[in-house]
């Protein structure tokens, strides 16, 4: 998971989920480590394996890029259950969200924490 409820951002053998990532947007509400809060410092949305170090920027279905993080434009072998729409419901318990910029992938923690220690 991207952000376990006990801290860190290890994996707990969680699926990360919509209602994980809304967990997630509520528990750095208010940080740099939502999406809204860090586009002005060119933090793009993004995901990463843990186990394979591959990292995906967050696309809509369709390949756009999005601007928030979304399960749907995530590669087919992260995925582990899609709804009745063929929408992603979870993908991989190894997958955390984060951003990258200038090709390096930050964790929300991290993001949260550099711009907060930067005050």
């Amino acid at each position: 998971m991207s952000v376990s409820r006990t801290g860190g951002g290890e994996a707990m053998g969680k699926l990360l989920t919509h209602a994980e990532l809304a967990w997630e947007n509520d528990s750095f509400s208010g940080t740099q480590g939502v999406s809204e809060n860090c586009r002005d410092r060119h933090f793009v949305p993004a995901f990463r394996d843990r186990l394979t170090g591959e990292t995906h920027t967050s696309m809509f279905e369709d390949g756009r890029p999005a601007t928030i993080h979304l399960l749907d434009g995530l590669p087919d072998h992260w995925v582990v259950s899609r709804d009745k729409h063929h929408h992603v419901t979870a993908v991989l318990e190894t997958v955390v969200s984060g951003f990258v910029r200038d090709g390096v992938f930050f964790t929300r923690e991290e993001v949260a924490t550099a711009s907060h220690e930067a005050r």
